[in-house]
């Protein structure tokens, strides 16, 4: 059906540009390519951005159903009880956001360098998943902290750091989303995550002891369910860029 209303739109241009440039063929022309316009700008047919963007969202929330029934069936631990699968999920999150700041800085150098905008464009999605995912992580710790601790400790270091970069990723998202200006955003990308990994490695460690608890934990259960979660939440990363990939600011 889009085709054939593709190719009858074709055929009438091509016949309007063959007679002469009465008052009606000038009208065909000016409505059929305002048609193509809207069809292109609305997302109608088979090509479109929107309708190439819907599955990817809609994997991303079955995505995140698969992590929370997960999260429900984890292995539980001695001494947090079940409480611990909050401290799975949120640890799960919050290293998704990390890679995918990495992987935002390592495609914005790669257009930097190459001058490629597909890299850019790859850097911009990422850096968008990556502070979704960071901002999302926050409650995440405080129902942990809630549920383990019998309190919340908003003070801890780590996440006061966490807060402070969560306010201030949102507001340059939304900065270099509104300018979009593509390598301003791999550049903010890059020094984004520099700025985060440096300041967190000299935070206080208070409720995040180092070494990592799980996988020095020696429970092969505990540490294969974690590893599993931080698939399935890179899988939701994923869709999730994929989705973000193709939105622009209008102008």
């Amino acid at each position: 059906m889009v085709d054939t209303t593709r190719h009858w739109r074709q055929r009438v241009l091509r016949e309007c540009s063959r007679s002469s440039p009465s008052a009606l063929s000038v009208f065909l022309r000016e409505w059929i390519v305002k048609q193509g316009v809207q069809t292109k700008l609305f997302g109608y047919g088979y090509n479109s951005g929107m309708s190439n963007q819907k599955p990817h969202l809609l994997y991303f929330f079955l995505t995140l159903i698969v992590i929370a029934v997960a999260t429900l069936f984890g292995p539980e631990e001695k001494s947090l009880g079940s409480n611990v699968r909050l401290v799975y999920l949120h640890g799960a999150w919050v290293i998704t956001a990390e890679i995918a700041f990495i992987a935002a800085a390592l495609a914005g150098l790669l257009g930097l360098v190459l001058r490629r905008d597909l890299f850019h464009t790859w850097s911009a999605a990422l850096g968008r998943t990556g502070i979704i995912f960071w901002v999302s992580y926050l409650p995440l710790s405080m129902l942990a902290m809630q549920s383990n601790w019998n309190g919340l400790f908003l003070a801890e270091p780590r996440f006061r750091l966490a807060m402070i970069f969560a306010i201030t990723g949102v507001l340059l998202q939304l900065g270099l989303w509104l300018f979009n200006i593509p390598w301003l955003t791999s550049l903010s990308n890059v020094i984004y995550i520099i700025a985060l990994r440096v300041i967190f490695s000299t935070a206080e460690n208070i409720m995040h002891p180092p070494p990592s608890p799980i996988f020095n934990s020696g429970n092969y259960a505990i540490i294969s369910f974690f590893v599993g979660l931080n698939l399935f939440s890179w899988i939701a990363a994923y869709f999730l860029t994929r989705f973000l990939f193709n939105l622009k600011p209008a102008h």
